[in-house]
């Protein structure tokens, strides 16, 4: 394989690194797109519900990413010492990592639900949310954060495996979460009722639990995968399979060395992950003034444009894995170059997507709700973003490389003093004259500067330097 030429210390030609990097990020971006189809299933499900149910899910929604964000940077601390390891050839120490790093990953987890539960029912009203949507918007936040100790199981399963080179398993139990996501939502969200297929008439069976349905049906659908995952990993993935390999004097017991490493990489992105969810918390409460329609539009906009950027992240883990394994082989030419390529790749990827986005915006709304000024609102705001994309792609991948090798400080500062140094106050201040193009408008011109400044870092090599 291409990928074992990194740890060999093989040379390798501008057109193998291109088709190997081609090789990873395929599966990735699958894998990516898969996630964020469910986000797009249960956004479309649950707006044909109506606009109050619609509202409630958008409202809680960057708050979730807010928790969920926290347990899949906590996951890279150990992901990124594996590539490492395995870039170095040393899989036994690979192994020793992954224990440590299933126990250290769900005792976190558990710590983050239980905070997230304590905060579940006052959360929708400290959000500006109005009465008639907190109830539903509660139950949605509880049950997700109720489940985020298996969540991350699934987080750290997938990025072990990325960075052990396998973007093929993960990517197709994506998939597979995807599926069972739609027929768990199918089933949970809407009452049994009557449907026509090819001219036979059925009763299909449902639940009819609305919004505590779609919740219910992604948690479970993320499980099963959660569980799948981790089994492919324990029990047939080469080098890492803990639960074939017996080895003297293992244990899951974190060590400190190992957690001194994790908490390098995983407390910056960690803490840049806070603050850039509480920006985008800032700008939901900048957005519930604008009415029930403007926080449905808004938290569809949002859903539809992932479909757009997610390419952008599976590039990012692909670029993730060949710079921490490069690196690892002490080969950082090689690290360079893969940087230089994945986020071309990325940016000509998204570019493509953003005109498509552009124009396709009308429909990709109508996609998830049946309100026609939700439908003008969130396609208005898609507009203004699709020219935003290559940028953003640039520090999207960018931040991807600069974390292979494990240098998260400056980057995630770079983060995090975009969104709140030109993002939140653009917002606040065009949101009450243009209304939710304001807020799209300084999202627009915040990712453009993000991406520039990530560029800037990117050749100036300083990354290298950073490392672990």
């Amino acid at each position: 394989m291409l990928i074992d030429k990194i740890r060999s210390g093989e040379s390798l030609s501008f057109g193998q690194q291109l088709k190997l990097t081609a090789q990873l990020s395929w599966p990735a971006m699958m894998a990516q797109l898969s996630s964020m189809m469910m986000q797009y299933i249960d956004a479309a499900m649950v707006g044909h519900l109506g606009a109050d149910p619609s509202a409630s899910v958008g409202l809680v929604s960057t708050s979730l990413w807010l928790f969920w964000g926290i347990c899949s940077a906590v996951t890279m601390g150990f992901s990124v010492q594996v590539a490492h390891s395995i870039g170095a050839s040393d899989h036994a120490r690979g192994r020793r990592i992954l224990r440590q790093s299933i126990t250290a990953c769900f005792l976190f987890s558990l710590v983050v639900a239980l905070v997230g539960a304590a905060i579940a029912w006052p959360l929708p009203h400290w959000l500006g949310g109005k009465e008639a949507i907190c109830h539903d918007a509660s139950v949605y936040f509880l049950v997700f954060v109720l489940a985020l100790p298996l969540f991350t199981m699934n987080y750290l399963g997938g990025g072990m495996l990325r960075c052990s080179g396998n973007m093929k398993v993960p990517g197709g139990l994506n998939v597979l979460m995807c599926v069972l996501d739609v027929i768990f939502n199918f089933l949970l969200i809407f009452p049994t009722r009557e449907i026509d297929i090819f001219g036979l008439h059925l009763t299909m069976p449902g639940a009819g639990l609305g919004v505590l349905g779609a919740a219910l049906g992604t948690a479970a659908a993320e499980i099963v995968t959660a569980g799948l995952m981790m089994w492919f990993l324990c029990f047939r993935q080469d080098g890492l399979a803990i639960a074939k390999i017996k080895e003297k004097g293992s244990s899951f017991k974190p060590e400190w060395e190992i957690l001194r490493k994790a908490l390098k990489v995983s407390a910056p992105m960690t803490l840049e992950h806070v603050v850039i969810c509480g920006a985008q918390i800032a700008v939901t409460v900048i957005v519930a003034p604008l009415g029930v329609m403007a926080i449905a539009a808004n938290a569809f906009a949002v859903t539809a444009e992932s479909l757009c950027y997610m390419p952008g992240y599976g590039i990012s883990d692909a670029a993730t894995t060949l710079v921490g394994q490069s690196y690892g082989a002490k080969r950082k030419d090689l690290a360079k170059r893969f940087g230089y390529i994945t986020v071309g790749l990325g940016m000509l990827t998204m570019t493509i997507m953003g005109v498509v986005m552009y124009i396709l915006a009308p429909e990709a709304m109508e996609l998830m709700s049946p309100v026609k000024d939700i439908i003008d609102l969130g396609a208005s705001a898609l507009r203004i973003e699709a020219f935003a994309e290559p940028m953003f792609a640039a520090s999207i991948v960018a931040y991807g490389v600069m974390v292979g090798v494990g240098d998260t400080v400056l980057p995630a500062a770079m983060n995090f003093s975009s969104i709140w140094l030109v993002r939140v106050p653009l917002a606040a201040w065009l949101a009450p004259t243009m209304g939710l193009n304001g807020v799209w408008l300084a999202m627009c011109i915040e990712l453009c500067f993000r991406g520039a400044i990530f560029l800037w870092r990117l050749f100036s090599g300083a990354w290298l330097k950073k490392g672990l």
